[in-house]
């Protein structure tokens, strides 16, 4: 698990680097409100996601899934979520003999809804960042994820495997607008920055129509793509860097020690860590395959 020792910025810096739509006010918000619940007698594990970014979570109509699995109903309507963070959601409710409850939001406002008390935690492929820490609490990271770099099938990136591949060739890169993708841009010689979109689908079509020439993702996002935009080709980049900024954990409400801690005990108890990375690759294999675009 790694060590929280970052410290704390200042209100200002925060405003000035964190991303667009995610955060909303300086530093940690004044949560202390909501993070008063009794978990004990609730007994319900209250998780925010998109439920539109597979594999890590997808809408569908119908709560049957292809290994005898069920979906799970997102609150407020008919339809039902699944994918890798519903599956490590449930995980986690079981180990606590809590109920699972799924509450669908989009992403620019995910962490303004978990303030307001709409759900308790996030677990929606969310990467830690320091800025992130200052505004919300964190467990250690539940995925490990890969990079790649999605292009035209047959174009003139297509086959490339090193950073230094893309000197001279003035790549057009976009990303998925408040992820830490954006500044992993710059690793690629002679980048140039495309626009950048609400959701990872709306960047993947502009690679498909030829309105960038590149996504930068992570690899499952795009294994996810490529089922329905054939089109596409993904670039195992041997030397792209992405540190740890782009590794996911679940967030609490900043001063939700409570849950934190619960939450932490289940993923230590499953160690569920980098030692059993083989462990989260095969769920997220599984989930790949289970989506309804797989079928």
């Amino acid at each position: 698990m790694r060590k929280r020792l970052l410290k704390k910025v200042l209100c200002s810096v925060l405003c000035a680097t964190m991303a667009v739509g995610l955060f909303t006010g300086c530093g940690k918000s004044d949560s202390s409100s909501k993070t008063n619940v009794d978990y004990d007698e609730k007994k319900v594990l209250r998780v925010g996601m998109e439920c539109a970014y597979a594999p890590f979570n997808w809408t569908q109509e119908s709560k049957e899934l292809a290994n005898g699995d069920e979906a799970v109903p997102i609150y407020g309507t008919n339809l039902y979520c699944y994918g890798y963070d519903v599956m490590m959601a449930k995980m986690i409710a079981d180990e606590l003999g809590w109920d699972l409850e799924i509450h669908k939001v989009e992403w620019d406002s995910i962490g303004i809804s978990m303030d307001a008390g709409d759900y308790d935690c996030i677990i929606a492929g969310m990467s830690w960042s320091e800025e992130r820490e200052a505004a919300y609490d964190f467990t250690s990271e539940y995925y490990f994820r890969d990079l790649c770099l999605t292009v035209k099938k047959g174009g003139k990136y297509d086959g490339l495997t090193k950073l230094d591949d893309f000197k001279g060739k003035n790549i057009s890169v976009t990303t998925q607008l408040g992820t830490a993708y954006i500044n992993l841009i710059p690793q690629i010689p002679d980048a140039k920055e495309a626009a950048f979109y609400e959701t990872t689908s709306e960047a993947f079509m502009a690679v498909s129509n030829d309105v960038a020439d590149g996504a930068l993702l992570d690899k499952p996002t795009a294994e996810s793509a490529l089922l329905t935009n054939p089109d596409l080709s993904i670039l195992d980049i041997e030397d792209l860097d992405s540190g740890s900024s782009v590794n996911v954990c679940i967030a609490v409400r900043t001063g939700d020690e409570k849950l934190q801690k619960t939450i932490q005990g289940v993923l230590d108890k499953l160690e569920w860590n980098e030692s059993n990375k083989d462990k989260m690759d095969a769920m997220m294999s599984e989930a790949v395959k289970l989506q309804p675009a797989a079928e």
